[in-house]
């Protein structure tokens, strides 16, 4: 892996010319990095993920890591060339030139927010809450936590920043407890080791691999955040140095610490249990022998889903107002409420579509979409890195060896294809988004045509 570019002492595009403040330096990159990966997709989807594999519940973890390095390493020489905010859509639109293109990216990119959000409101819902009370009908529950975090998110960015740096650090809690509860069992001879090379499937040939890889398209669910990272490089220090270091650290952190749940749950819980459960980790916690409470634990989880819920409820929000600003969507979704300077059309417009997910799926459906939509885009973006190499910028940057990316595509579009055995629903609800993504976009055409703007 290289540097790149015509002249080392060359400042990088967009690194002197934004009005943003530069104020995330290297380490608090790195924490908001795992921070954003962190969350529903190993508290929610491990047992849906064992339901489809069995016990070798660890392989489809360390798949989706070789996957999201991959394409981690496409977006690290990408924001480093074009050190900017807008990710996959700025890559899209300087690679391709296609405005449609580049809508589809961006809107696919917000739908996978909304999904994923709509995905961890339906864990928050389920069993770790049933720790508590089982009184309210769990989709209820979703709908009113979805309103609660877009309650949140009109009051303003500074408290949801706030807050996710607190969630942050109680899901990595969580998790470690998780890892505690391993160590104690392998130390005291627990679990049943003979469960890590249980295959659902059986056997060999083409059932175990359609079962291996839907089992690793579900579970790249709890891989996804990294992407949106690069969205903070107008506020970063120094970003063609720092985004390399900092992408990889939080996915290889990430990665590992999901590769030691999976062999944890795998270990101490049969997989059908897991599947059965909409709070797979709690499951664990109550079988390894430690005594810790696990209302503790389900409270812990109940922060966690609810930090990935408002990361992807803020970025679908701002996305939807950028998309608006940028006369792509209609300007009505770009209005902001006037005393709290929030996105208040986009975050009501969003939340709309989010209660209408929540209502319509379940986690594993929700986190499927949501796998499948950025699985999609990532392709796009591998595609856009070895497109873009014709064009030079002045400055030195991180240039990652050409097969990365190739390999990158090519297994994004296996996890994102037929192979994948995935539910034809999961297809069918991404459609209906895009659907309703273009009709917007239709809309906006035919009202700006029709005043002369086009």
């Amino acid at each position: 892996m290289t540097t790149d570019g015509k002249d080392a002492t060359a400042s990088p595009e967009g690194a002197d010319d934004t009005p943003l403040r530069r104020a995330i330096g290297p380490k608090l990159l790195i924490l908001f990095v795992i921070g954003d990966i962190l969350g529903t997709g190993i508290y929610a989807t491990t047992g849906q993920v064992a339901g489809k594999v069995g016990g070798a519940l660890w392989l489809p973890f360390v798949i989706g890591f070789v996957v999201a390095i991959l394409t981690a390493a496409s977006y690290v020489e990408l924001v480093g060339k074009y050190p900017k905010a807008a990710g996959a859509a700025l890559y899209t639109q300087k690679a391709f030139q296609v405005p449609f293109l580049t809508f589809i990216v961006a809107f696919m990119v917000m739908c996978s927010g909304l999904s994923s959000a709509s995905a961890a409101a339906r864990a928050f819902s389920g069993d770790y809450l049933a720790e508590f009370t089982d009184f309210f009908p769990p989709t209820l529950v979703a709908i009113l936590f979805v309103l609660a975090l877009a309650a949140l998110n009109l009051r303003g960015v500074s408290e949801s920043v706030k807050t996710n740096v607190v969630l942050t650090v109680v899901e990595l809690t969580g998790l470690f407890v998780i890892l505690a509860v391993g160590a104690w069992a392998v130390l005291t001879g627990d679990g049943d080791p003979s469960r890590l090379g249980e295959f659902q499937a059986g056997g060999t040939g083409y059932a175990l691999l359609t079962s291996v890889l839907g089992a690793t398209a579900l579970g790249f669910f709890a891989f996804v955040g990294f992407e949106d990272s690069v969205n903070m490089a107008e506020e970063t220090q120094d970003p063609v140095r720092t985004f390399p270091r900092a992408i990889f650290i939080g996915v290889a952190v990430t990665g590992t610490i999901y590769v030691l749940v999976a062999l944890v749950s795998s270990l101490l819980v049969d997989y059908r249990v897991l599947e059965g459960s909409s709070g797979p980790l709690l499951e664990v916690v109550k079988a390894g022998g430690l005594d810790f409470p696990p209302k503790l634990f389900a409270l812990i989880a109940l922060f966690a889903v609810t930090n990935s819920a408002l990361i992807n409820i803020m970025m679908a929000s701002r996305l939807c107002y950028g998309m608006a600003n940028e006369r792509i969507l209609p300007r009505a979704l770009g209005r902001v409420l006037p005393r709290r300077r929030t996105p208040v059309v986009g975050i009501v417009f969003v939340s709309l579509l989010a209660i209408g997910l929540v209502s319509t799926g379940e986690i594993a459906g929700l986190g499927d979409t949501t796998a499948f939509l950025l699985l999609c885009v990532f392709a796009v973006v591998n595609v856009s890195v070895l497109v873009l190499r014709r064009d030079r910028v002045e400055h030195q940057h991180f240039r990652t060896p050409t097969a990365l990316p190739v390999l990158g595509a090519v297994t994004s579009l296996i996890l994102a294809g037929p192979l994948s055995d995935r539910p034809a629903h999961v297809y069918i609800r991404a459609g209906v988004l895009l659907a309703i993504g273009i009709g917007l976009w239709v809309l906006n055409r035919t009202v700006m045509k029709a005043r002369g703007e086009a």
